[in-house]
């Protein structure tokens, strides 16, 4: 269990699930401009497992970090947060 608690978690969007058992999770974080102060809204997208194929675009989904799963897959769905309407 403490290894666990060293593995990053985000919180994003489901952004597309048209491949198998993965989905494409969208994470937004706001940081300050380096320079002007200014703060700015960043978006990056991760690949995540879905062993169930239960995550649909449009949901906010929590992800953790894993061991890699494939070339650009080490993240997994940890839970559904809130379902798309």
């Amino acid at each position: 269990m403490e290894e666990q608690g060293r593995r990053k978690t985000r919180v994003g969007t489901v952004v597309s699930n048209r491949m198998e058992k993965t989905v494409v999770v969208a994470v937004e974080r706001i940081t300050p401009h380096p320079l002007y102060g200014r703060r700015l809204r960043r978006t990056e997208k991760y690949k995540a497992h879905d062993e169930n194929n239960e995550a649909q675009v449009g949901d906010r989904v929590r992800i953790m970090e894993t061991r890699p799963v494939s070339k650009e897959k080490c993240w997994r769905v940890v839970e559904i947060v809130e379902k798309s309407r």
